[in-house]
C-alpha cells in the first residue's frame, strides 16, 4: 500500500513539526509533562498511533523524554540542545569551548550586520542583566546573560549560525550559572562585562568585537581550569 504509507508518513511529519513548534513556542516548558496521546490526537486531529510516532521520533532525538507510567516530558528546545544534553556528563569546559567558537564569529558578523534596533535590544538587555545582578537575583541574571549571547549572535543575521546557537540555549544558560559561582569561597564570583562588546558592535568594530569576545570566553575557561575539580 505505497499510497497509505505515504500519507501515513506525512500525517507522521505534521505532527511532529506541529509539536516542535509548541515546543519551541514555550507552549510546554523544559520539564513539563505535556499532553497524553488520546489528547494530542483529539487537538490534532490524528490517530493515536500517528502521535505516538511523532512522540518516539522527537524523544529519539533528544526533544521529548518518555517516562513509562508517568508520561512524555519536555526535555529540551531543540532537538541540537537535547543531543548535547543527552551527553553523558557533558563537561562545563567544552560548553565554553563550543561557546567561544560559534559566539566569536557572532560577534564579528554583529559588528558589521547590526541594526540600530539590534544595538538597542543588547543595551537594554544588558541593562536589564546588570539590575538583576546587583539584585542578587542569579536565576534571572543567567537567562538574561545568555538571552544577551543570543541576541549578539542574532544581530549577525546569519540564519544558520543563530539557529546553532538557539540549540544551545539550555547549556549556555547553565553555563552563565556554573561560572557565577565557581570561585573558592564566594556565593558568586565578580562577573564579566560586556559593555566593551556592544560598544564594538555599535561601532562597527569587528576586530575589537572579536577581542571582546574572545577574551570574557578565555576568562570563564581559565577560571574554569583554575577550580578545584577542573571542570564544573
Amino acid at each position: 500500500m505505497p499510497l497509505a504509507t505515504t500519507h501515513r508518513a506525512g500525517l507522521v511529519d505534521q505532527v511532529i513539526e506541529q509539536l516542535r513548534t509548541a515546543v519551541r513556542q514555550g507552549e510546554w516548558p523544559v520539564g513539563e509533562r505535556i499532553p497524553t496521546e488520546p489528547e494530542l490526537g483529539e487537538q490534532l486531529g490524528v490517530g493515536r498511533n500517528t502521535v505516538r510516532e511523532a512522540v518516539r521520533a522527537l524523544a529519539h532525538t533528544g526533544l521529548l523524554e518518555v517516562r513509562q507510567g508517568d508520561g512524555t516530558y519536555v526535555r529540551a528546545t531543540s532537538e541540537v540542545s537535547g543531543a548535547i544534553r543527552r551527553l553523558a556528563g557533558s563537561e562545563l569546559r567544552e560548553v565554553l569551548q563550543v561557546r567561544r567558537t560559534l559566539e566569536v564569529e557572532g560577534a564579528r558578523l554583529a559588528a558589521t550586520e547590526r541594526t540600530e534596533d539590534d544595538v538597542a535590544e543588547l543595551r537594554a538587555l544588558l541593562a536589564r542583566r546588570a539590575s538583576e545582578r546587583d539584585e542578587g537575583r542569579w536565576e534571572h541574571f543567567a537567562r538574561t546573560d545568555a538571552e544577551f549571547h543570543r541576541a549578539v549572535v542574532r544581530a549577525g543575521h546569519n540564519g544558520l549560525l543563530t539557529e546553532l546557537y538557539l540549540g544551545l540555549t539550555e547549556v549556555v544558560t547553565a553555563s552563565v550559572a556554573a561560572t557565577s559561582t565557581i570561585t573558592p569561597g564566594a556565593e558568586h564570583v565578580p562577573e564579566i562585562g560586556h559593555e566593551g562588546l556592544v560598544d564594538a558592535v555599535a561601532e562597527g568594530d569587528p576586530d575589537r568585537a572579536v577581542a571582546e569576545a574572545r577574551g570574557f570566553l578565555d576568562g570563564l575557561l581559565a577560571r574554569v581550569e583554575s577550580a578545584p575539580n577542573g571542570t564544573d
